[in-house]
């Protein structure tokens, strides 16, 4: 199972901390660290030196209530300028705080300049971006708090989509699970594929998860009781099958078509013709996931005229297919 040109040296132990922190995410720490340790494994079995020293790290070491009630043995916090290959910054409820205790963020900030890389899990992104890491770097983190992530850091590149982003030493994930595909990623990138596959296959896992964080996420924020247009996006719901064109809608909203279309763009950050896709595409969203009824006949119901059109939307928006959808979020 080892690869023919494996990135570690011959016989090199590399050390990965995982920070953690009162009210952790119990699986932004666990998912990560079963990764490296499986790894581990896989490399023992083959005759080779174990490639990772795991720590799990915490202010004042001890343990760390994490979610769901369990507690995680921890050591104390390395000195700053220790050997470090790795650092993963793991997210969670309790991320706010730790993102506010300045000698932490220091730490952070400090440990990252010494590591050969840095990551984080989900929200850990939050006290990664703290600590200047993400200045000026692409970033991702779970999709229900992506917007807060670029309001709080303007100067953090936020997508929203993929389930990691890799930008020069730094790395950052998606939801909670997503620190398992990260940390695929980072053994991939280390011992090759041959032991990353083997790796998410014992896990029972994909290497390389299909499609983007948006086919998991609530997706819409365009119908709110605060948006100006909420009427309007009320009335497009209920009219899917219907001519949604910018005449149409202009007259909806009791506007001119140019002064509609400037006042829209203003208020959602989409044109209308973006706003009446993500509409349908959450319409089909909902009949895919609720209902038995055909893909062709949601497409016609949800005004995309065929099915090809709702698949390039669905390919486009959420980054999957409309039957790939439904295979995983029917109920």
């Amino acid at each position: 199972m080892t690869p023919k040109s494996p990135r570690f040296p011959p016989g090199r132990n590399r050390i990965v901390e995982v920070l953690a922190f009162p009210s952790v995410q119990l699986l932004d720490v666990t998912g990560p660290v079963q990764v490296f340790s499986s790894a581990n494994d896989f490399m023992a079995e083959a005759g080779e030196v174990k490639p990772y020293t795991i720590r799990i790290v915490a202010q004042g070491g001890g343990s760390v209530e994490a979610t769901a009630g369990v507690a995680l043995a921890v050591d104390p916090l390395s000195p700053v300028d220790a050997e470090l290959d790795t650092l993963v910054i793991a997210g969670g409820g309790g991320v706010d705080v730790s993102a506010s205790d300045a000698t932490l963020v220091d730490w952070v900030r400090q440990r990252a300049r010494h590591a050969r890389r840095t990551a984080s899990v989900c929200t850990g992104a939050f006290l990664l971006a703290a600590s200047g890491a993400l200045h000026g770097r692409r970033a991702v983190t779970h999709w229900g708090f992506c917007a807060e992530l670029a309001r709080r850091f303007p100067a953090v590149q936020v997508e929203t989509d993929p389930i990691f982003v890799h930008d020069g030493p730094v790395w950052t994930s998606a939801g909670v699970t997503s620190g398992i595909d990260l940390a695929l990623a980072l053994v991939e990138e280390d011992l090759g594929r041959s032991i990353a596959l083997a790796v998410a296959r014992y896990l029972v896992v994909f290497l390389k998860r299909p499609g983007g964080q948006a086919q998991f996420s609530e997706f819409l924020s365009l119908q709110t009781s605060e948006d100006r247009f909420g009427e309007l996006h009320d009335w497009i719901s209920s009219h899917l099958a219907g001519d949604l064109s910018l005449p149409v809608l202009a007259r909806q909203a009791g506007m001119s078509e140019r002064s509609f279309s400037r006042h829209y763009a203003e208020s959602t950050g989409l044109t209308p013709a973006r706003a009446v896709e993500k509409l349908r595409v959450e319409g089909a969203r909902n009949l895919l996931s609720e209902t038995r009824l055909p893909v062709k006949r949601i497409s016609q119901r949800c005004g995309f005229g065929s099915e090809e059109t709702m698949r390039r939307s669905f390919q486009r928006l959420l980054d999957t297919t409309p039957q790939d959808y439904r295979a995983r979020f029917a109920s």
